[in-house]
């Protein structure tokens, strides 16, 4: 009797494995990103960002070489608190330059990641879709891991694509050489 059950668990255990079983699928989720038409905007917004923040350094650097500049003109004939002040005020510009710049590096990154928020969004909703659809378990992305193979026929970018309405680039045609 004992047996019997025994043998019954372990057919119960082994038909729950086999029917939970994986299925994992690879996709280039930036490749993706990259040729969809939101990106091209969102570089446009980025770089246009980018272009103010610039500006607005550009001028207080400007301000900070043409009070190095005076300093150096007219160091020789300062009087030492004065001189010693006009350091201190010139070191105190330059460190606000360099955590400005730090700042705006933060500044760029952050705008990038608030405008691809729509983008990663409408992305992810295609590949839920799609694995869904496909009895995927699992996506994993194939770029950022190091793969030593995958199989093509799991890889969903394409299926991803055509859900978004996204083409690949024509590659270029080879000419045969002689």
């Amino acid at each position: 009797m004992k047996s019997k059950l025994f043998s019954l668990i372990i057919i119960a255990l082994i038909s729950t494995i086999t029917t939970a079983q994986t299925k994992v699928g690879t996709i280039n989720s930036d490749y993706i990103a990259n040729l969809m038409p939101e990106a091209k905007r969102i570089l446009e917004l980025t770089q246009s960002y980018g272009a103010r923040l610039d500006s607005s350094f550009a001028i207080k650097m400007k301000n900070y070489q043409e009070k190095v500049a005076t300093f150096k003109k007219n160091e020789a004939t300062m009087v030492e608190t004065l001189r010693k002040e006009t350091i201190k005020e010139l070191l105190t510009l330059e460190e606000d330059l360099k955590k400005y710049q730090s700042n705006g590096n933060k500044l760029m990154q952050l705008k990038q990641n608030e405008l691809k928020r729509p983008l990663y969004r409408k992305l992810n909703e295609a590949i839920s879709e799609i694995a869904k659809s496909n009895g995927y378990t699992q996506i994993l992305t194939t770029t950022g891991n190091q793969f030593m193979y995958i199989d093509e026929r799991y890889d969903i970018t394409k299926l991803v694509m055509e859900k978004l309405g996204v083409k690949a680039p024509e590659e270029p045609k080879s000419e045969s050489k002689k």
